[in-house]
């Protein structure tokens, strides 16, 4: 597969930033999902040991991957623990 899509790059070079943005776009979606995967409070991998990895997050940690106008570090913890 990689022989015909080399096969056609060389017969039209116009495709080449198609394939780049292209691949570009797949390895970027697949980290993000690795990201989430493995950094989410939601996903819990080991259910024996941390059945609720969510109520182990602290008021001023970050889960998520972009906020713009909330600074986590001056949070303060407003409900209950459990």
């Amino acid at each position: 597969m990689l022989r015909h899509i080399l096969g056609q790059a060389k017969k039209h070079p116009s495709l080449i930033p198609l394939f780049i943005f292209i691949g570009a776009g797949g390895t970027g979606a697949a980290l993000y999902v690795l990201r989430l995967a493995m950094f989410n409070p939601d996903v819990s991998w080991d259910r024996k040991n941390n059945p609720e990895p969510w109520n182990k997050l602290g008021p001023n940690d970050q889960y998520k991957f972009f906020s713009v106008n909330v600074d986590y570090s001056k949070l303060k913890k407003e409900g209950p623990d459990f």
